[in-house]
């Protein structure tokens, strides 16, 4: 029943005729921001990448948790280029290991809210963290631009970093070489671009960032999503999220 609610969905989405113009609000209290740091040359990873696609049919999806899987390039040496890796995501993970005081940088390695987090590999249903209020962040998106206003319940420091990511979804990929050689491995959540704006500081306390442009992209799926998250610049974990399903990518871009 979840599968046909959520294919009829994407159906009636991609199908129909909207203005290109798209609005991503998310509540009060904080969506949780999910990161699968993953990698095709890594043969422990295609489970964890299975797990973060099963997400797509849980209807809290955007409202209440973004999922997002960032394919880093360290494994690209065993015998597989991972099309997806970018070096600017194993350097992510990187930080967040000298900013949490981390062991080791490995995949598959989920962070939630930015703290290492491993007992998803338990969960057969996403159990979230405990609401706290964080704030409103509210964005558009139009003729391939980003307009974002950040309303924080706290006081934060004067420097904010809006992230702007777009992700993939219905990806497959035949292995030939590496680890995985012989499978055929499929992805959801994918961030193929990723890219960050500083906010700036209204007078009335809000966060903002104008016309900001979205990242380049390394494939152009058909079905793609928008991902936006708030950290304070010294700190790569997430303030607020929000999100959603982008109707016609050809039309932002």
């Amino acid at each position: 029943m979840k599968q046909s609610l959520y294919a009829s969905t994407l159906l009636f989405l991609f199908t129909c005729s909207f203005a290109s113009a798209q609005t991503f609000v998310s509540e009060d209290h904080r969506v949780n921001l999910i990161e699968l740091y993953t990698s095709e040359g890594c043969s422990s990873c295609p489970p964890a990448d299975k797990w973060l696609g099963k997400l797509k049919q849980d209807p809290r999806l955007w409202s209440e948790f973004i999922p997002m899987a960032l394919h880093v390039d360290y494994w690209d040496y065993i015998g597989w280029k991972d099309p997806f890796a970018n070096p600017l995501f194993g350097a992510r993970q990187r930080q967040y290991a000298r900013e949490q005081n981390l062991s080791s940088v490995y995949t598959p390695g989920m962070l939630l809210n930015g703290g290492e987090w491993t007992s998803w590999r338990r969960q057969s249903k996403l159990k979230l963290a405990p609401n706290i209020m964080t704030g409103k962040l509210s964005v558009e998106l139009n003729d391939g631009a980003v307009d974002a206003v950040y309303q924080s319940t706290n006081k934060q420091p004067s420097e904010l970093i809006l992230n702007i990511a777009v992700l993939g979804f219905d990806l497959n990929v035949d292995i030939t070489a590496g680890e995985n050689n012989g499978k055929t491995l499929s992805h959801d959540f994918v961030v193929l671009g990723l890219q960050r704006v500083a906010m700036t500081l209204s007078n009335d306390g809000h966060y903002t960032v104008s016309s900001a442009d979205l990242p380049k992209l390394s494939v152009h799926p058909s079905i793609t999503a928008l991902s936006t998250w708030v950290n304070d610049e010294g700190d790569l974990s997430p303030l607020q999220a929000t999100g959603g399903w982008i109707i016609e990518l050809e039309k932002a871009l």
